[in-house]
Formats: C-alpha cells, sequence, structure tokens
C-alpha cells in the first residue's frame, strides 16, 4: 500500500460564496470560529501577515470528538485560482503523518456555484496509521458550515 497518500475531495457551494470562502482562509480567518463554531475554535497568526506565503498559523479545531491543534505555514496562496497551501508543521497530525499538506481551491462555476477541492498530501509515519478520510470529511462539512453561515449572514 505504501506510505503516501493524497485524498481530493469536493463540494459544490451556491451564490458567490466562492469568493467568501477563499477570502475567509486567506484574509479572515479568525472569522472561521463564528461561521463554523462546532469545528474551528480559533485562529492565532504566530508569524507572517494574514494572507501572505510563508505566514505561520495555528488553529485549534475539534476533529473525531477531540480537540486538536494544527500548525502550519502557508507556502502558496493563488487568487487568480482562489487556493492555498498549507504545510503542517506541528501538531496532532504530525504524530501520524511525516509530512502533511492541505490545499483547497475555487472553482467558480458562474453567479450561482463553485466547486471547493480540497486535497489532502501526506506520509504516514507507519504503514497501519489511518488514512486521513475523516479530517477530509471535516473539511467538507465546513465548507457547508461556511455556506449555511454566508446564507444567513449576507
Amino acid at each position: 500500500m505504501g506510505l503516501k497518500g493524497k485524498m481530493i475531495g469536493q463540494t459544490n457551494i451556491h451564490g458567490p460564496a466562492g469568493d467568501v470562502f477563499h477570502d475567509a482562509f486567506s484574509k479572515r480567518p479568525h472569522h472561521l470560529a463564528t461561521m463554523t463554531p462546532e469545528k474551528v475554535q480559533g485562529f492565532t497568526l504566530l508569524g507572517g501577515d494574514l494572507g501572505t506565503v510563508g505566514s505561520k498559523i495555528c488553529w485549534h479545531y475539534t476533529h473525531d470528538g477531540k480537540d486538536r491543534v494544527a500548525k502550519q505555514i502557508i507556502q502558496d496562496i493563488n487568487e487568480e485560482k482562489k487556493s492555498i497551501v498549507f504545510k503542517m508543521i506541528e501538531g496532532d497530525l504530525m504524530e501520524l503523518y511525516k509530512t502533511f499538506t492541505i490545499i483547497y481551491h475555487v472553482d467558480v462555476l458562474g453567479d450561482k456555484e463553485s466547486l471547493i477541492t480540497w486535497t489532502l498530501d501526506y506520509e504516514k509515519l507507519k504503514e497501519d496509521t489511518p488514512h486521513p478520510g475523516t479530517l477530509l470529511n471535516f473539511f467538507l462539512h465546513m465548507v457547508e458550515d461556511i455556506e449555511s453561515h454566508h446564507i444567513k449572514n449576507p
């Protein structure tokens, strides 16, 4: 099976929420705790500036019923593709994986719909480490929370 893996998941959101989604992650990540409070409890900028490559960030979140911490560095931001690459540098996931990168991008499909694609690229520390399928579902459901929040609070 191998230790390296990649998981990709996609979900659609309605209206112009694709721009809102990208803006939340790139320029207003501290708002995610309001948009998806059951999943994200906090965000801290550890170094750099919001929305810039090289910024170090820390997330406090709940996954699989447990409080978790993720420290990441932003490796790439592409405003045209509405994408960000987050490289994990510390936190709970690094206890299971040698490397872990989270990528999302937004494909705007017109005025009424956008497609959000999440890619998890990882290398497990051990063969019996589980694949991060529940984490991929976490991100897909986070998109639904952000969309619901935006519809209620345009």
